[in-house]
């Protein structure tokens, strides 16, 4: 697949690693823990997210926390990409591969990972609660197969 503009060819935008909190949104010693778990996993403060309205069924007020978002770019984005690629996913216990139905339809492809405690920066000694988080990279492939083949060319581990 020949491109005639070098600027037309797929890359990553941006990665966004987000994790909810649910029930221990309450608890502000745990989500202390979260919130500088998060920045040493990404090199980045997070963002903590608000609910917009309330709901009911869920016990959730507006304006009360419910999760914690970062999106990295640039330098810290590819550093992060590397990381998970090579070191990350391979410790994901019985990891076999990532799934193709992640991706969404326009290249762009979600991950969960049930226990952050594989990432490195993270000592498994001092969480209290195991919390998973959701890594989503961003592209401008356009379709999935175009990025099914920028992740390979970036080392993404598919299932075979």
């Amino acid at each position: 697949m020949k491109k005639e503009n070098i600027l037309a060819a797929p890359k990553v935008e941006k990665v966004v690693i987000s994790m909810k909190l649910g029930e221990d949104r309450h608890d502000k010693v745990l989500l202390a823990a979260l919130i500088s778990d998060l920045a040493a996993i990404s090199g980045q403060q997070p963002k903590i997210c608000r609910a917009k309205k309330a709901i009911a069924s869920f016990k959730i007020q507006a304006g009360e926390q419910i999760g914690l978002m970062v999106t990295l770019r640039g330098q810290r984005m590819v550093a992060f990409l590397k990381k998970l690629f090579k070191i990350v996913l391979p410790r994901v216990r019985d990891f076999q591969g990532v799934k193709l139905a992640g991706f969404d339809g326009r290249g762009n492809y979600s991950l969960g990972i049930n226990e952050y405690a594989v990432f490195p920066e993270i000592n498994s000694e001092k969480i209290k609660k195991v919390h998973g988080l959701e890594v989503t990279l961003v592209t401008t492939a356009g379709d999935n197969e175009k990025g099914k083949k920028l992740l390979v060319a970036l080392g993404m581990p598919f299932q075979k």
